[in-house]
């Protein structure tokens, strides 16, 4: 079914990257620099995770398809 196997620490550590980026965007937000240090920690984790060293993980489109695959989750939870 999924054209890209993708590990769950990856899917998790995207799916907070997007809840985080959420908080931040609103109008003043709570917490904004643990936010940014969140999201910077994040990034960090999702950018050098081992899987982008496997064959699978070498294409951009599986780069795109995991931020396109978790940005998908989060309408569910607003559902």
């Amino acid at each position: 079914m999924d054209r890209f196997p993708f590990p769950d620490d990856l899917i998790d550590a995207q799916q907070q990257w997007h809840a985080a980026y959420r908080a931040l965007a609103v109008p003043r937000p709570r917490r904004a620099t643990e936010l940014r240090r969140r999201l910077l920690l994040l990034s960090v984790r999702i950018e050098w995770h081992p899987f982008w060293s496997t064959p699978a993980g070498w294409s951009p489109a599986a780069r795109v398809e995991l931020r396109r695959m978790t940005a998908g989750a989060r309408n569910a939870d607003a559902a």
